[in-house]
């Protein structure tokens, strides 16, 4: 029996401390905030109540709508099938490109209409016929304890929890967040510290050594994304050694997407990425030793397919969110050479197509 309200006003939180001054500080990311009563940290919805950290939004989202798994991007996690995802508000960095500001960067209350209980979540998604629910649109890390507490209903009903992410989250509270998590799309914006200072308000540091725990701690299927926005981390020599990178700390096999810029939020004098660099960045990776490298955002048939990385042969044929071929056995592998793709696999694909439909739970 479920004995928490339907979204209840506070709701508490770990990883916090009191200090010496009557302030409390967060130890959920790197920013630390220092919160006097009354106040919030910088994601908005962490704040200091009564002296303790409470969590402002559980139970309340910006909105729910069923897509395609490939749209998180996850492109070797069940594919083909239909994935529940919701947000809420707020954001723990403060990135200028935002593609979801409107959720992410929001500072209103008001924009979390849409209100559920755990287990409603669980269950709506398994009557729809979800594989899956996603806590995306804004960093899921920032509202752990109700991502945690679906995720934990979900498991009643073989329902994979998948968390799309940016990853700046401390240690402690990461392991405690990523043991209910199945997959995660983590967001490497680039890969130099000035960038992440200048455009996120973050760090490289702290998304990376995240990278390396879920991808050797954990047994989370990981796939990375990056925004390629142009003259800021779009350099061949970036893409080199972010590329490099991957191949060396998290292996071959961890799929990479590049996905294309459209000016928003307090970028707009910045213009689209030219589909030219999309390509250059997928080739480069694939130079350098990554296994299954995609393109984003715009239409590429060819580099939104998987191939085998021994022969060659089209594993999952992809256009847009829409599947084509499918050149894997029951067994996960290359039906011409029998070569094992990475991923989590279904013996056949889905067929949810590349519809997204917008629900509400009060329907439910």
């Amino acid at each position: 029996m479920n004995t928490k309200p339907e979204a209840p006003e506070f709701f508490p939180t770990s990883y916090w401390h009191k200090l010496d001054d009557a302030r409390v500080q967060c130890d959920l990311c790197p920013h630390f905030c220092q919160l006097k009563e009354g106040k919030q940290g910088l994601c908005f919805i962490r704040a200091n109540h009564h002296g303790n950290i409470v969590l402002t939004s559980y139970g309340r989202s910006s909105g729910f709508c069923i897509d395609p798994v490939e749209k998180k991007p996850l492109n070797h996690f069940l594919p083909g099938t239909a994935i529940l995802s919701f947000g809420t508000a707020g954001c723990n960095l403060t990135c200028k490109f935002c593609q979801n500001w409107d959720m992410s960067k929001s500072r209103e209350v008001d924009i979390l209409a849409d209100q559920a209980s755990a287990e409603k979540i669980a269950r709506v998604a398994h009557e729809l016929g979800c594989r899956s629910v996603a806590y995306t649109y804004n960093d899921p890390v920032i509202f752990m304890e109700y991502a945690i507490d679906i995720a934990k209903a979900c498991r009643k009903f073989d329902i994979k929890s998948v968390a799309v992410t940016a990853a700046y989250i401390n240690a402690e509270p990461a392991k405690e967040f990523f043991s209910y998590m199945d997959a995660a799309n983590v967001d490497l914006k680039a890969f130099t510290e000035d960038f992440y200072r200048q455009l996120t308000g973050g760090h490289l540091s702290t998304v990376l050594d995240t990278l390396i725990y879920l991808k050797h701690g954990t047994n989370v299927w990981v796939e990375t994304t990056t925004l390629l926005i142009p003259g800021k981390n779009d350099s061949d020599e970036e893409i080199n050694n972010m590329t490099r990178w991957v191949v060396e700390n998290l292996g071959p096999e961890v799929p990479m997407h590049f996905t294309a810029f459209h000016p928003e939020w307090k970028m707009m004098d910045v213009p689209p990425t030219p589909g030219k660099t999309l390509i250059r960045a997928r080739q480069i990776a694939l130079d350098n030793g990554v296994h299954y490298a995609y393109v984003g955002n715009v239409h590429d048939k060819a580099g939104g397919s998987t191939y085998c990385h021994h022969c060659g042969h089209c594993l999952i044929g992809r256009d847009w969110y829409e599947l084509s071929q499918w050149g894997l056995n029951e067994q996960g592998q290359c039906s011409q050479c029998g070569t094992a793709c990475a991923g989590i696999f279904d013996k056949a694909p889905g067929d949810w197509g590349a519809r997204r439909q917008p629900i509400h739970l009060s329907s439910y």
